[in-house]
C-alpha cells in the first residue's frame, strides 16, 4: 500500500472513531425535553410539573448548569424527582446531588422520593437530612397537598408491599404518586392514583433502531414494556422518565437523557 493510501486509511479510521465518540457523547450527555399534557375534571387548578429521575451523580456542565438552565426555562410550578439521585456502586455522589437540589429549589418547590440506590446506601438517613437542609421535601411514605392535588411519595423500600394502600389519602382529590419503579403500575392504579411518575428503567438503556423499544430494564427483563413515555391503566396515567444518568452499565445507545414536562389541565 502506498503512503498516500495509508494516510487516507488512517484518516478514515480516525474519522470513524471521532464520529463514534461524538455519537456516544450525544447519546449520554445531550438531554432532551419531552412534554405531556394530562387533563382531568378532578383537578382544581392547572399547573406544570418538571419530572426528573435517575441522575446517578451525573453533571451536565459545571454544577449541572446546563440542566438547571433548562429547568428554569421551563417555568415549572413544582419539580418532582423519582429516585436514584446518587450512585451507590461507583461513588455515592452526594455533592453532585446536593448542589443540584440547592439550585432547583430556587426555581420551584422540589419533591423527592428515594430509589433503589438510596435504599441500599448506608448513609441514606444522613443524606436525606442534608437534602432537606438544602430545601427538598423528602416524601417517604407520606403526602402533601400542592396546587389542590395530593402528592404522594412511596419510598423505594416499600414498593413491593402494600404500603401504597396505607399512605394513599382516601378523600376525593386528584392524586399524584411518586414511585421509583414502574413495573408495579397495576398496584399503583388499584390504590387510586390518577397520575404516577416513575423512572428506574433508563429507557431500556439501549433502544432498538427506529424504535422506542428498550433492550433491558431491572425488574422487567429483556424487551421490557414499561421503560419510558405515557401508559394508561384504567383511569391511571403513568409517565416514565428515561432518566438522566447511567447505572452499572455506563453507556446509553439511541436513548438520550430526558427532562419530562407535564402540564396538568383542569377540565
Amino acid at each position: 500500500m502506498s503512503p498516500g493510501a495509508i494516510a487516507i486509511t488512517v484518516a478514515a479510521c480516525a474519522g470513524v472513531v471521532a464520529l463514534i465518540v461524538l455519537f456516544c457523547w450525544f447519546s449520554n450527555s445531550a438531554f432532551t425535553v419531552t412534554r405531556y399534557t394530562v387533563e382531568s375534571g378532578k383537578l382544581t387548578s392547572s399547573f406544570r410539573i418538571v419530572h426528573l429521575s435517575d441522575l446517578h451523580a451525573k453533571r451536565f456542565g459545571k454544577k449541572n448548569c446546563r440542566l438547571v438552565k433548562a429547568v428554569k426555562k421551563l417555568k415549572p410550578d413544582i419539580i418532582c424527582f423519582t429516585g436514584d439521585i446518587i450512585h451507590l456502586y461507583r461513588k455515592p455522589g452526594e455533592e453532585a446531588a446536593l448542589e443540584l437540589v440547592e439550585q432547583l429549589v430556587k426555581i420551584a418547590p422540589f419533591y423527592y422520593v428515594s430509589g433503589n440506590h438510596e435504599m441500599r446506601y448506608k448513609n441514606y438517613r444522613g443524606f436525606s437530612r442534608r437534602l432537606q437542609e438544602k430545601g427538598a421535601v423528602v416524601l417517604e411514605n407520606q403526602y402533601v397537598i400542592t396546587n389542590g392535588a395530593a402528592l404522594v411519595g412511596l419510598g423505594c423500600a416499600n414498593l413491593k408491599n402494600n404500603k401504597i394502600f396505607e399512605i394513599t389519602p382516601d378523600f376525593d382529590t386528584y392524586k399524584i404518586l411518586l414511585a421509583h419503579e414502574p413495573q408495579f403500575l397495576r398496584k399503583y392504579s388499584r390504590a387510586g392514583h390518577d397520575l404516577i411518575l416513575s423512572g428506574h428503567a433508563h429507557g431500556g438503556q439501549w433502544r432498538l433502531p427506529f424504535s422506542k423499544q428498550g433492550v433491558y430494564a431491572p425488574g422487567q427483563g429483556l424487551l421490557p414494556p414499561l421503560t419510558s413515555g405515557e401508559h394508561i391503566v384504567g383511569s391511571s396515567h403513568i409517565i416514565i422518565s428515561r432518566g438522566l444518568g447511567n447505572s452499572e452499565f455506563p453507556l446509553r445507545i439511541n436513548n438520550r437523557p430526558e427532562v419530562v414536562v407535564i402540564d396538568l389541565k383542569k377540565q
